[in-house]
């Protein structure tokens, strides 16, 4: 037990003084902050508004819903491609919103920034939530086609298919993943657009009631569209616990949503330990989002989930007893050979958010076996992490798009490799793209603010428009980036 502590303070230690002193350069985290809202416009369908800041893109997807009598207007494309998920897009709005609940106020004047690109999220899943009783749009574009091409989105001929998840063939994955998206909306905007608050969390109440009752994985009405792009491979229980604790924070009730959590919380996931968080698998961000309940409020029934959310700390420390993380030499978290800064993104913004309910009490603590872990501790593992991935790394390299002196050129996106339609208004039909994505050249348009997939194991980057495992930026992975950023920020901006 003593080698134990003696290791996990070690490790502390070395976390405090952030183990990269041969890094002694001050990163501007206001600019990271502003790029990083930034991308969220280059990844915009439809109509765009003409406060539009990144100029080479253009209005696309105009007539997404047209064939079936409904209006898919708007939202995100994920990543590199020309489709609109809807799992990954709900999870983002829902990471983009809980970045402004618990870090707006460090964000100064990027905040009505963030709060356009959760809005410009929960616009279209409103829509696409309201189009039909019982029934949830999640998905528009045939994706085996869309990859068949390399197109700019504004120039798509490829099929605009519309998929759907209702009673008959549920999706209470992704249709629990929209209740908590728009839930969490509700409350960004519960005092600067009351209407628009009350409208999304009356929406979300209706989508998650659509949810726990019709109950099914959308992988499996929608198995050749959604996988392998987005399979839903941790199931649905967890989105359905995640979605209940939004609505219990958003709608302001210890009633329903906490009386839900409470009888269904143990066959949802409530006590099982898991060490990552992304766009499919939300358990630990649903302990630490719960804990909060129970470190600032007291409420018992609740404690569960910090002593959950305990666990998952202590498996990110080595020395710890429960360490189950992997690192590689020059100190990155790394969970899996493709997009693995989604998970860096997520864990930063989570350790972060854990820091700040465990500072509302004072000198409350993680334990990790015997040992108390601060708060100080978890933003000092999430500050060497942020900057790892703004150039504070072996390679010397920032994994954001146009931050620092040395960032990828070549960017697996389309929009960003083809010529904009502003450069080259002629369209670029589909075999013909492909000349781009195979060329050397660095990418025409600049995705600023786009955080790539990252690294390897070893700490390598190839800068390789085919290698999109390494290449591909996502929104879910800028979108808790955005939090954790707002943080480092706004604390940077008091010193």
């Amino acid at each position: 037990m003593a080698g134990a502590r003696a290791s996990l303070l070690l490790v502390m230690a070395c976390l405090s003084v952030a183990c990269a002193r041969r890094h002694a350069s001050a990163l501007n985290y206001a600019d990271a902050l502003e790029k990083s809202i930034l991308f969220f416009e280059g990844q915009r369908s439809g109509k765009l508004p003409a406060d539009q800041r990144l100029p080479w893109r253009g209005d696309s997807g105009l007539s997404d819903g047209a064939a079936y009598h409904v209006d898919l207007v708007g939202g995100y494309y994920d990543a590199g491609d020309n489709v609109k998920f809807g799992l990954p897009m709900a999870f983002t709005t829902t990471m983009l919103a809980w970045s402004v609940i618990e870090f707006g106020e460090m964000m100064q004047g990027q905040v009505q920034h963030a709060m356009a690109a959760v809005r410009w999220g929960a616009d279209y899943l409103l829509k696409a939530s309201t189009a039909a009783p019982n029934t949830l749009f999640v998905q528009v574009a045939d994706p085996n086609m869309d990859h068949r091409c390399w197109e700019r989105p504004e120039d798509m001929d490829t099929p605009r298919s519309a998929y759907k998840v209702t009673s008959q063939n549920p999706g209470s994955d992704v249709a629990s993943e929209t209740a908590a998206a728009l839930a969490a909306a509700s409350i960004v905007f519960r005092d600067a657009d009351p209407a628009y608050s009350k409208k999304l969390l009356q929406t979300s109440m209706m989508v998650f009631d659509f949810a726990d009752r019709y109950r099914g994985s959308y992988s499996d009405s929608l198995s050749s569209v959604v996988c392998p792009f987005y399979c839903s491979y941790s199931g649905y229980h967890d989105e359905l616990l995640w979605a209940a604790s939004w609505l219990q924070m958003a709608s302001n009730t210890t009633s329903n949503y906490m009386s839900y959590i409470q009888s269904n919380g143990h066959t949802l996931g409530a006590e099982e330990d898991d060490y990552s968080f992304s766009w499919d698998d939300k358990r630990v961000g649903t302990k630490v989002l719960l804990s909060k309940g129970f470190l600032q409020n007291r409420v018992e029934q609740l404690q569960l989930y910090k002593n959950h959310a305990d666990n998952y700390i202590c498996s990110l420390l080595p020395g710890s007893p429960g360490f189950q993380a992997q690192y590689t030499p020059g100190g990155l978290l790394y969970r899996g050979s493709e997009s693995n800064l989604q998970y860096v993104t997520s864990t930063s913004f989570l350790l972060l958010t854990y820091a700040k309910y465990l500072n509302s009490q004072g000198g409350a603590a993680a334990m990790c076996g015997g040992n108390a872990v601060t708060a100080s501790s978890l933003i000092s593992l999430a500050k060497k992490q942020v900057d790892y991935i703004l150039g504070q790394n072996p390679a010397q390299m920032s994994y954001m798009v146009g931050f620092g002196e040395k960032y990828p050129q070549h960017v697996h996106h389309r929009g960003s490799s083809l010529p904009s339609v502003h450069a080259n208004p002629r369209p670029i039909p589909c075999n013909d793209g492909f000349r781009y994505l195979y060329s050397g050249s660095p990418n025409p348009n600049v995705l600023v603010g786009a955080v790539v997939g990252g690294p390897d194991s070893r700490d390598g980057y190839a800068d390789d428009r085919n290698n999109y495992q390494q290449s591909e930026p996502a929104t879910y992975i800028n979108a808790p980036f955005v939090g954790a950023l707002a943080y480092f920020a706004g604390t940077a901006s008091k010193q």
